[in-house]
């Protein structure tokens, strides 16, 4: 009977190579194959290294077919690594059904830590680090993402987000709309990299810079905003929600009309986010 191998979770650099750990070189150069989301990306990370062995490709549009697959190799004693383009897998990537098949197999998952954009980003902001929420990427249509947005919007722990560096300026404008232009944030980007920024500020303050500098709509972003705190005011909150739902249809002035009217919360603090 065989013994089972070991699916290595490995995390990545998120930009300087220098943060791959000794350890996670030595597990990528002794597994039996390395599941890959982009195959080219990670070969070029492996090239680096002077590293060599198989790639597979394991990524949104194939996972729940290759995990069994892979699953049946592992039970059959090879030991396979899970890596991502960077950073830690399974954060904002493809892997949990790979994972959970593994475990109710019974064969042994390790993690081997490393960077992660979402934690590196916290542990710079300088806003509260005690409760936090992941909330990834917001969706892409602009609809969607103002209603996610108002769901969070009394949400008392800090937000952490993923954006993309062509939809970074319409997230700003629609966090400082549900949250009030008010509320401190954090933007990180392309951290650990030669053009590493961390701006601070409100998010009125964080849309302006971004939009003075076509800098700051380059490369990959991590968006922190501090919560609501535990004693939001209930009706502001309500009324930003409203408000974000009624804009969507109706002139800026009447929505916030509306939505005063309906929660109660000052008309001032609805319309343009203030």
């Amino acid at each position: 009977m065989h013994t089972p191998g070991t699916l290595h979770i490995v995390a990545t650099p998120i930009g300087n190579l220098g943060d791959l750990s000794p350890r996670a070189l030595e597990i990528l150069r002794t597994v039996a194959a390395i599941c890959a989301e982009d195959t080219r990306h990670t070969r070029q990370l492996l090239s680096h290294f002077g590293l060599e062995r198989p790639l597979l490709a394991l990524h949104q549009h194939n996972e729940e077919a290759q995990a069994a697959q892979l699953v049946t190799r592992l039970q059959a004693g090879d030991s396979l690594a899970l890596v991502s383009d960077a950073g830690t897998p399974l954060v904002s990537d493809p892997g949990f059904r790979l994972v959970r098949a593994a475990r109710a197999a019974g064969v042994r998952v390790s993690p081997l830590p490393g960077a992660c954009a979402a934690i590196a980003a916290l542990s710079v902001a300088g806003l509260p680090s005690d409760r936090f929420v992941f909330e990834g990427f917001l969706p892409a249509r602009a609809s969607a993402r103002r209603e996610r947005l108002a769901r969070l919007a009394a949400e008392p722990r800090t937000l952490i987000f993923y954006e993309s560096a062509h939809r970074i300026e319409e997230a700003l404008a629609d966090m400082a709309t549900a949250f009030g232009a008010a509320r401190p944030a954090v933007l990180a980007r392309e951290l650990t990299k030669l053009f590493e920024t961390v701006l601070d500020g409100d998010l009125a303050e964080l849309r302006e810079r971004v939009a003075a500098d076509p800098n700051q709509r380059r490369g990959e972003f991590v968006l922190i905003v501090e919560g609501a705190g535990d004693d939001a005011d209930a009706k502001l909150i309500e009324g930003r929600r409203l408000y974000a739902k009624l804009s969507e249809h109706l002139p800026p002035s009447t929505a916030a009309k509306l939505a005063a009217e309906l929660s109660g919360a000052p008309r001032k603090g609805l319309y343009g986010g203030g």
